[in-house]
C-alpha cells in the first residue's frame, strides 16, 4: 500500500482488523463494502448463524431498516418532478380521510419527510410492551412476539400515530422522528400514482438505479436469498438474543422494510448524490436539513428529506441514513462529493445493558464501531 491509502485508511488490512474487533467484542457477525474513488474493499467478520457456526458473508441479503425512508423520500420526490405531489401542499389535500381537519390543512409533504410534522411514532402503540423504552421499567419482548406473523393495514398504524399525544407543532424548529410519516408518504404515492408504495419505489428508485439485490418483502415474512439471522437482545431483556430474521414487515414496510446489500446500498447513494435517482433541485430539497430529535431521544439528527448529514473526525461531510428493525442495523455514509463511502450491517442489535439505577451502559461493541467508523471514513 501507498502511504496516500494508509492515511486515506484505506488499507484492506486494517478495515479487517477493525470489522474483526467489532466480531471480537461481541458482533455475532458484520460485512461492510468501503469505497475511495475506483478503489472498493468488501469484507465480513463472524458468523450468520450462531447455531451451526455459517460465516458471514459481503454478498448476504440484510433488512436496512430506516435505510428505506431515503429510497422512499426519492420516490415522492420522483413525483414532485412529475407534477403530481407539491412540497408544501398540505397533506389534507392527498389523503382528506386519513388525515382529516386541522392537520391536514396544517401539515404538508415536506413536513412528513423531514419529520417536522408533530406526528407521533406507532411503534409504542402497535408494540405495547414495549412502551416504557427507552427506560426498562415495566418493558418487555412478547409484543416481538406477538406481532411476529401479524399483517398490519398502513392505515391501522397512521391511525395509531395520529391519535398519539403530538410530538410538537407542525413546522416546528425540532422535528421528531416518526415512522408514521413515512408510512403517510406511502399512501400519498399509492394515491398519486394508482400503484402500491412498493411497486412505485421499485419502478421510480431501485430499478432506474441499476439495483438488483435490493426489494420489498412483501406477501412473506421470510427473506428468500441467502442472509444472516437477526439477533435481538433487546437491552438484555432477552437472554440468550432470539433470531427474528422470519418476521412479517408490514408493521413499518416504507418506513424501513427494504431488503438490501451493502454493495447495492452503497451504489444507491452513489447515484443519488450524483443527481441520476432525482434530479439535481431535487437533490438539493432533499439535503436541506434541520435538527430532529432520534426515535430513542438519545440524539439530534441533521436531516433533511429522507437524508442525514453527518460530519467526520477530519471534517469531510457525509449523506446517508442508518437503520434498524428487530436484530439487524445498517449505516451506509456517503461522501458529498461521492468518492467515499461506507455501508455496515450488523446481527445483533440493542445489545448495551442497564445498571442498576437503569441507566444503559457501554458496551465494547460501541467503541469497536467507532474505530470502524473512523477509519472507513477518513
Amino acid at each position: 500500500m501507498t502511504n496516500r491509502t494508509q492515511e486515506s485508511g484505506f488499507d484492506p488490512d486494517r478495515l479487517q482488523s477493525a470489522l474483526d474487533a467489532v466480531h471480537r467484542a461481541g458482533m455475532p457477525g458484520i460485512c461492510a463494502e468501503v469505497r475511495d474513488g475506483d478503489r472498493v474493499w468488501r469484507g465480513a467478520s463472524g458468523v450468520a448463524d450462531l447455531g451451526t457456526g455459517r460465516p458471514v458473508d459481503p454478498d448476504i441479503r440484510h433488512r436496512v431498516g430506516s435505510v428505506t425512508k431515503t429510497f422512499t423520500a426519492a420516490a415522492v420526490l420522483r413525483q414532485v418532478e412529475e407534477g403530481r405531489v407539491r412540497l408544501d401542499e398540505p397533506i389534507g389535500a392527498y389523503l382528506p380521510e386519513l388525515v382529516p381537519g386541522e392537520r391536514g390543512r396544517k401539515i404538508t409533504v415536506r413536513m412528513l419527510l423531514d419529520h417536522t410534522s408533530g406526528i407521533s411514532d406507532y411503534l409504542p402503540y402497535a408494540f405495547p410492551s414495549l412502551k416504557g423504552l427507552p427506560v426498562l421499567k415495566d418493558v418487555s419482548p412478547a409484543s416481538l412476539d406477538d406481532n411476529r406473523f401479524r399483517e398490519f393495514r398502513a392505515a391501522e398504524l397512521i391511525e395509531m400515530g395520529l391519535a398519539a399525544p403530538p410530538g410538537g407543532a407542525p413546522g416546528g424548529p425540532v422535528g421528531t422522528y416518526s415512522n408514521t410519516n413515512y408510512l403517510l408518504l406511502g399512501e400519498v404515492l399509492e394515491q398519486v400514482t394508482g400503484v402500491t408504495a412498493e411497486k412505485c419505489i421499485t419502478r421510480d428508485v431501485i430499478e432506474p438505479a441499476g439495483l438488483r439485490n435490493t426489494s420489498f418483502p412483501t406477501g412473506t415474512p421470510r427473506i428468500e436469498e441467502p442472509h444472516s439471522l437477526m439477533y435481538e437482545s433487546l437491552y438484555g431483556l432477552i437472554e440468550p438474543p432470539r433470531d427474528y430474521s422470519v418476521y412479517d414487515m408490514s408493521w413499518v414496510m416504507t418506513g424501513a422494510g427494504l431488503v438490501s446489500t451493502v454493495a447495492d446500498l452503497n451504489h444507491f447513494f452513489r447515484e443519488l448524490l450524483d443527481g441520476r435517482v432525482v434530479d439535481r433541485e431535487s437533490l438539493a430539497q432533499m439535503q436541506r436539513t434541520g435538527p430532529v430529535r432520534a426515535l430513542d431521544g438519545s440524539k439530534k439528527l441533521d436531516y433533511g428529506l429522507g437524508l442525514t448529514r453527518t460530519e467526520a473526525p477530519g471534517g469531510r461531510v457525509y449523506w446517508g441514513h442508518e437503520g434498524t428493525v428487530w436484530g439487524a442495523g445498517t449505516t451506509s455514509q456517503t461522501s458529498a462529493d461521492g468518492r467515499r463511502q461506507m455501508t455496515l450491517a450488523l446481527n445483533l442489535m440493542r445489545w448495551n445493558r442497564p445498571d442498576a439505577s437503569g441507566r444503559l451502559q457501554p458496551h465494547a461493541i460501541d467503541g469497536a464501531l467507532a474505530a470502524l467508523h473512523q477509519l472507513a471514513l477518513g
